[in-house]
């Protein structure tokens, strides 16, 4: 048994009793949303493992950089298949303090593990690239120009993904990833193109750690760069369909004055990868309620005026779905800082995955989604904070 197991065994069998929604009653497609950010990735292995629970299975999976390996993970195994792969990944990448000194040196286990991961990467994850250090001009290549190779993510995904499994299209798995070379965003979708670990280690090369990935003859760093909350990609999907779209935050938008650097350094990273989340969602609230005002608009006319060109043109504009968006939060441990995204020690992963758990339990018992609504709302917030709220009592 891993050394993750037993506590999520555990976990399973204590809530086992709560009361699960209604798969069918839920409102439209289901869609898990994967933020990017390292060791914090485990929270969202919490949110999945809740979720499966209740059983609800993702319909479509987006993700990037971190939020991309778990996604490949989930659609790339047959349900039964995913809770144990999640947990095996998470399993290889944890590393295990050799010794306990926290109690006689606060902070020096942290410091520890965040020098010995520097120094030597992380097991199925990342190795030193010892040629970057030969100076910032040393002609590494375009695909060796990092700080580390994947190399052995490449070999740890070939084992716990079935690539075949995912390019059946069930659930629909896309991740994002920046064009190096014209700082577009790309999302690599197994609706349109046959995926494989390439496109899924392009959504992680975040630079300089690591290196640009090349799909298809042309150069992907992370998509963390431009977009490191991919929800856009559902809300300008086409044709829209109703939904319930779960996303995953691992990075706070929201958070205190730092007073001190290193307290800089860690709001910085927030700040830098929660992406904008709040004004993109209150940009697309916007264009879907003037979606649903055309609707409005277009059955007060006479079936005259629907039927001139002009007017079909207006009408396909408006549309009548209704998207329910959750947020999920991952926590501030404490005496967190800015090298959280790279925590990978047994305890933080665990109370990150619990954290994930505990969060998607009080969701799913909430049922935010069901209830009253403006019929104009097409895209509609439940926010972060209630759930947590709820779960810490």
């Amino acid at each position: 048994m891993s050394r993750m197991e037993q506590p999520i065994e555990r976990r399973t069998a204590a809530t086992s009793q709560n009361r699960a929604p209604d798969r069918a009653s839920l409102p439209g497609q289901v869609v898990l949303v994967l933020q990017g950010g390292g060791a914090l990735g485990a929270y969202q292995a919490g949110v999945y493992q809740a979720l499966q629970e209740a059983g609800i299975e993702p319909d479509w999976i987006v993700g990037t950089s971190i939020g991309a390996i778990n996604a490949g993970l989930i659609a790339g195994n047959a349900p039964q298949d995913r809770l144990p792969r999640l947990i095996e990944f998470w399993s290889r990448v944890q590393r295990a303090h050799h010794w306990d000194l926290r109690g006689m040196l606060p902070g020096f286990a942290d410091r520890w593990s965040y020098w010995t991961t520097l120094a030597q990467g992380i097991p199925g994850f990342f190795k030193p690239n010892p040629l970057a250090h030969a100076g910032d001009r040393y002609p590494l290549g375009a695909d060796h120009a990092g700080y580390y190779s994947t190399a052995p993510l490449e070999t740890t995904l070939a084992e716990l993904v079935d690539f075949d499994l995912i390019n059946k299209g069930s659930p629909r798995l896309t991740v994002g990833a920046a064009h190096v070379r014209t700082s577009q965003m790309t999302y690599f979708d197994s609706r349109h193109c046959k995926l494989d670990a390439k496109h899924i280690m392009a959504s992680g090369a975040l630079p300089p750690a690591f290196p640009a990935v090349r799909v298809n003859g042309e150069l992907y760093w992370d998509g963390g760069i431009l977009s490191n909350t991919p929800t856009e990609v559902v809300l300008d999907d086409n044709p829209r369909r109703d939904s319930l779209i779960f996303t995953v935050h691992l990075w706070n938008p929201v958070g205190a004055e730092p007073t001190s650097m290193a307290e800089v350094l860690n709001r910085h990273k927030d700040v830098q990868y929660s992406s904008r989340i709040a004004s993109q969602i209150t940009r697309h609230q916007q264009a879907h309620r003037l979606r649903h005002v055309i609707n409005e608009l277009v059955a007060r006319l006479p079936d005259a005026e629907r039927d001139k060109p002009e007017v079909r043109e207006l009408m396909s504009y408006g549309c009548q779905t209704r998207m329910h968006v959750v947020q999920l939060l991952a926590p501030q441990l404490d005496d967190e800082d800015h090298t959280k995204d790279i925590d990978f020690s047994p305890a933080g992963i665990k109370q990150r995955w619990d954290a994930g758990y505990a969060h998607t339990m009080a969701v799913l018992a909430r049922e935010p989604w069901v209830g009253q609504f403006d019929p104009l709302s097409g895209v509609i917030l439940h926010e972060a904070g209630e759930f947590t709220a709820l779960a810490a009592k």
